[in-house]
C-alpha cells in the first residue's frame, strides 16, 4: 500500500481467524459509521486456555453468547475483558459480558470499568502468557487506546485506524491534535516496533500497518488544507465547509462530518492558521 492509497476494499474478509492469537467475532451491528458491526476480539497464546477479550460491542446477548461459545469452542476461558474506548458500539455490552464471564472489564475511563483494576499508557497485560502492550492513542475520543500485540507484530487500533475508510474526529471528545500525535505513535511501532498488522475495531485486517498508518497521515494533511482554504474563501461554518469539502461525500455521513470539520476548525484556529472566533 502506498500512501496514496485508501486502507481496505468493500470486499475484503471481516471476522473470523487473524492471526495466531487473535480471532475476530463479528457483531450484526452494520451501518455507515460502524461499517460491517464492531469487531470483538479474542485474544490468547495458542496453547494457554485463556483468553482475553478486547471490545464486546454492543448490548445484544446473542452476540455476546457467540463470543463466549467462539472461545469455548477454540478451548478457551475469557478470563479479562478489556476496552480499546467507550463508544456504545464498543462498549454498551462490556457490564454484561463481564458478567456472563465474571471477568474484570478494564478501561482508561472509570466509568466503564467492571472491577477496580483500570489501564493507563504503558501498561502491559498478561493472561495466560499473553502480553499486550497498552498505547495511548487519543482523539478520536479522549479515552481511546491501543493494543500493542508484539508477539503477533500487530496492533489492536478500536477506531483509531479502521479496516476501511477514515475514521471521525468529533468534536468536542475528539480532538485533531491529540489524533495526528496517536497516528505518529502508531507510525513509529510500524518503523520501530515491528507492528506489520492492524487489528481494526471496524472492517477488515490490514496486512501494511504502515501504510494504512501513513494514509491516514496524509489524508488528514489533505483534509486540513481543503478547509483551511474554505475558510479563507469566505465559509465561516462548519455546514458551509462540509457541504463544499465533503461535496462528494453521502449525505448521511455529514451530520459527522460537520464535528469532524469543527475539530478541524479548533486545531487550525489553535495553530493560528486561521481567524475565526
Amino acid at each position: 500500500m502506498t500512501a496514496g492509497t485508501p486502507p481496505g476494499q468493500p470486499r475484503d474478509v471481516v471476522g473470523g481467524r487473524a492471526t495466531a492469537r487473535a480471532l475476530c467475532v463479528l457483531a450484526p451491528n452494520p451501518s455507515p459509521m460502524t461499517l460491517d458491526g464492531t469487531n470483538t476480539w479474542i485474544v490468547s497464546e495458542p496453547d494457554s486456555p485463556l483468553a482475553v477479550v478486547i471490545d464486546p460491542g454492543p448490548l445484544d446477548e446473542a452476540h455476546l453468547a457467540r463470543v463466549v461459545a467462539t472461545a469455548e469452542e477454540a478451548g478457551k476461558r475469557i478470563a479479562l475483558t478489556l476496552l480499546t474506548h467507550g463508544h456504545p458500539d464498543h462498549a454498551e455490552g462490556a457490564a454484561r459480558f463481564g458478567e456472563l464471564t465474571r471477568t474484570q472489564v478494564r478501561a482508561l475511563d472509570p466509568a466503564l470499568r467492571l472491577g477496580d483494576e483500570g489501564l493507563a499508557a504503558g501498561d502491559t497485560v498478561t493472561t495466560g502468557g499473553l502480553e499486550l502492550q497498552v498505547i495511548a492513542t487519543p482523539g478520536h475520543t479522549a479515552d481511546s487506546l491501543s493494543f500493542h500485540l508484539p508477539a503477533d507484530s500487530a496492533v489492536l487500533t478500536g477506531d483509531t485506524v479502521l479496516g476501511r475508510g477514515t475514521t471521525v474526529v468529533a468534536h468536542p471528545d475528539g480532538r485533531l491534535g491529540d489524533y495526528l500525535d496517536s497516528l505518529r505513535r502508531l507510525q513509529t511501532l510500524t518503523v520501530d516496533g515491528g507492528v506489520d498488522t492492524v487489528l481494526p475495531g471496524h472492517g477488515p485486517v490490514l496486512a501494511d500497518a504502515r501504510g494504512a498508518v501513513e494514509f491516514y497521515l496524509a489524508h488528514r494533511a489533505n483534509r486540513l488544507a481543503q478547509v483551511e482554504t474554505a475558510v479563507e474563501s469566505g465559509l465561516r461554518t462548519a455546514h458551509e465547509v462540509v457541504a463544499r469539502v465533503y461535496a462528494d461525500v453521502d449525505r448521511t455521513l455529514w451530520p459527522a462530518a460537520e464535528l469532524s470539520v469543527q475539530a478541524q476548525l479548533v486545531y487550525l484556529r489553535e495553530h493560528g492558521l486561521i481567524d475565526l472566533p
